[in-house]
């Protein structure tokens, strides 16, 4: 899933990229609300984390026009402001929910994936088509008998699939989920992510449309 970081503090926020990235976030990090807006406007994210105290236009001015013409992406405020007119004044205007500075990771991780449960994003706890699941908390996947523990990118590229059981994915569509803007990505990145989940959960457990792109089995 690809998270848009809206971070003006470097020291903050490479930490929480780091953070997001080994927990299989696609990450787009910029540090000021013009770039921000520009993000959203050109790019599909999951979820954004705002910073209220940024650059040229302020958090909440960013929070209006990421709100306006009823774009639906899921916000949630992580600031150092603690008192509760700004809390309110975040969530009158549309956040998702509000997080205070300092924060303790595993807790921002837990809420994204409470907004993206709410949103009905396909976060769901335990990700599943009938015959392979995915287990977000330990990052466990199955296929029939085979059981494995997957890494964070090859859980990124099982997570897009078991998103969209049935639906081919391009090379495009999978690298998009896993990388960030600035991470480069090898021409043979997705087969060979590909390739390391079959040799851990079988041959068949994701499947090649030849010249288009992968897929999984839709539920049966």
């Amino acid at each position: 899933m690809r998270v848009l970081l809206i971070e003006d503090d470097r020291m903050i926020g490479a930490a929480v990229e780091q953070a997001l990235k080994d927990a299989a976030y696609a990450v787009d990090w910029v540090l000021d609300g013009d770039t921000a807006v520009q993000a959203a406007a050109v790019e599909s994210y999951e979820v954004a984390l705002l910073d209220l105290g940024l650059p040229g236009q302020d958090g909440t001015e960013v929070l209006r026009r990421l709100r306006s013409g009823g774009r639906k992406l899921p916000v949630i405020i992580v600031t150092a402001r603690d008192s509760i007119d700004d809390r309110i004044g975040g969530l009158d205007l549309g956040a998702d929910d509000f997080m205070v500075k300092p924060f303790e990771m595993r807790e921002l991780l837990a809420r994204m994936r409470a907004v993206l449960r709410r949103r009905g994003s396909g976060a769901s706890p335990i990700l599943s088509n009938g015959k392979m699941t995915l287990d977000p908390a330990t990052r466990e996947a199955s296929y029939l008998a085979e059981t494995a523990f997957v890494t964070a990118r090859e859980f990124a590229l099982l997570q897009a699939l078991l998103s969209h059981p049935g639906t081919i994915l391009s090379r495009p569509d999978l690298e998009r989920q896993i990388y960030g803007w600035n991470e480069e990505i090898e021409s043979n990145a997705v087969e060979y992510l590909i390739h390391t989940i079959r040799k851990k959960l079988g041959a068949q457990a994701i499947r090649n449309v030849r010249g288009v792109g992968w897929m999984v089995d839709r539920p049966s």
